[in-house]
């Protein structure tokens, strides 16, 4: 038999008297994908980090972690950076903390072939243009120049994916490589990486909470929770018949469920019309505006109280930005009126005795929570602000309502967004925007870094929360069955515009446009990778 290219045995990763994994072990072959699947915290991405030690000093590892027969766990620094990077590339979870927000797409790139390649100026440059191409980044040329900021969450994660097969790696670790991505890109990403597989041999370990897509992509999976692997084998065993209770529990897990019923004769909370918001492009040396990115170009919408307005496209469609825009972190023309009040020509002081009734949930929550405030003070700080008045221990008290409606322990209060996981992280983010008790709520992809499970459990807390409250949601996502389980109103967005409006029931039954039916048969037929390599 062909020896492991990576061979994990009786790993246990302690922070302190706490055991973030215990005694996991599993291998990985030269050109194989393992899954690695389960619920936010279950220890999936300290794992994956472990494996080229990206873990704090914090962190005390026992076992081993053989790659091609040597112990990486004990290995000298110099031999740990020469895998890096070259051998063992990394995808992160968070493009937005993981990209320097200093330097521009190009430089980034071109750093990672300079190192480990030797490439300068002309031959980096014909290379980042290439891999920016093959990840789904249109006019990549237009693009070198631009910092992480000025992409939108799924491009970012595409340049990631950039950076990470530059080197052509032995074994890519993918940590949620295609959570920030929609699903006709997430295809487009995986037969990627698989066509890079097939012709390099280069394996990979692919965390992911989405199901789907381990059926797509891995040979194997091994299913994790509270730091240990309970059940493992080929993927179509563990689907066809799963053994162990808490996987059974995984792959019955999935957005179910009906958005409550809008009442048509509720009064309208928001009003947008001819809504644009136009980013100039500069160019020469007086920096001169030669023409507009029209992010989004004359929207129109309306949502009624206790209504859900789900918004979907394609990454880089205008989602967000319409978003921000009618919650005016965004200039912007046009009409917006929001709980009866015109907003579009309002200064920040002037909105600000509305924010406590528009709030938002942010899509990177790392990049969204002060790395230095605890939980307590990032959830309690909105009522230090808007709700003055009440006292310490009412204000201790309300975070502690928030963080067990997003089903977090309240002990958590006194932590740190960076002990927690991505998806925890989330939940944080959720709480610190329904403490206040808004009345319209923007929500940016807030489920897309949780689990199947957490997600279902999620999407019931907004319904909840929306008949307790008469609550108003903007749902921003890519994730079509998390917006068929939430939206009542749908608007289909496509290069700044909206191709499709209506009820949602009505749009998922019968959809009218070519890109609103592309969409949603990407998102819901039985997953199939399409045929034909691409070209890298």
């Amino acid at each position: 038999m062909t020896a492991p290219l990576l061979s994990i045995r009786d790993l246990t990763i302690a922070f302190g008297a706490n055991e973030a994994t215990r005694g996991i072990s599993f291998d990985i072959a030269p050109g194989e994908t393992v899954a690695l699947v389960g619920e936010s915290g279950s220890g999936k991405s300290v794992t994956a980090l472990s494996v080229l030690k990206l873990l704090p000093a914090t962190a005390a590892l026992s076992g081993q972690i053989l790659f091609k027969g040597k112990d990486l766990i004990t290995a000298p620094p110099a031999e740990l950076r020469a895998v890096r990077g070259n051998d063992i590339s990394m995808i992160f979870q968070e493009p937005m903390s993981s990209l320097n927000p200093v330097h521009t797409v190009e430089r980034q790139i071109g750093e990672v072939l300079a190192v480990h390649r030797g490439l300068r100026a002309t031959a980096a440059r014909k290379r980042t243009l290439e891999l920016l191409d093959a990840v789904g980044i249109p006019d990549p040329a237009s693009r070198l120049g631009a910092y992480p900021h000025q992409l939108s969450g799924g491009q970012r994660q595409r340049v990631m994916i950039a950076m990470a097969l530059a080197n052509e790696p032995d074994l890519l670790i993918a940590d949620e490589p295609t959570t920030a991505l929609d699903v006709t890109v997430q295809a487009q990403i995986l037969t990627l990486l698989k066509e890079l597989q097939s012709r390099l041999g280069m394996a990979m370990l692919f965390i992911t909470h989405d199901l789907g897509i381990v059926k797509r992509i891995a040979d194997r999976v091994c299913i994790m929770t509270k730091g240990e692997i309970v059940e493992t084998g080929p993927v179509d065993t563990i689907f066809a018949d799963p053994q162990h209770a808490y996987t059974k529990h995984l792959l019955a897990a999935e957005p179910s469920g009906a958005p409550p019923p809008s009442d048509p004769a509720a009064p309208s909370i928001v009003d947008v019309a001819n809504l644009k918001v136009w980013f100039p492009v500069r160019r020469g040396l007086l920096r001169r505006t030669v023409g507009h990115i029209k992010a989004v170009d004359g929207v129109d919408l309306s949502i009624r109280r206790g209504e859900t307005l789900g918004v979907v496209g394609e990454s880089g469609s205008g989602k967000s930005t319409l978003g921000y825009a009618l919650l005016r972190l965004l200039p912007s023309d046009g009409r917006i009126v929001v709980l009866g009040n015109t907003i579009q020509s309002r200064s920040w002081k002037a909105m600000r005795p509305l924010r406590k009734d528009m709030q938002i949930v942010f899509q990177d929550p790392f990049g969204s929570l002060s790395p230095r405030l605890s939980v307590d003070a990032i959830i309690g700080e909105g009522l230090a602000v808007h709700a003055p008045h009440i006292g310490a221990a009412e204000r201790d008290a309300r975070v502690v309502k928030a963080l067990e409606e997003v089903g977090l322990a309240p002990e958590t209060r006194f932590r740190y967004p960076h002990e927690f996981s991505g998806g925890q992280r989330q939940r944080i983010a959720i709480a610190r925007a329904m403490v206040l008790e808004p009345k319209f709520v923007v929500l940016d992809e807030p489920t897309s870094a949780l689990d199947v499970s957490i997600q279902a459990q999620v999407i019931d807390l907004l319904r909840d929360i929306q008949q307790r409250h008469g609550l108003t949601y903007m749902f921003i996502s890519h994730d079509l069955k998390v917006v068929r389980a939430l939206a009542n109103q749908l608007i289909v967005m496509r290069d700044g515009r909206v191709v499709e409006q209506g009820a949602a029931a009505d749009i998922f039954a019968a959809p009218q446009s070519d890109y609103t039916r592309a969409l949603l048969a990407a998102a819901f037929a039985e997953p199939m990778l399409p045929a034909g390599p691409e070209t890298v």
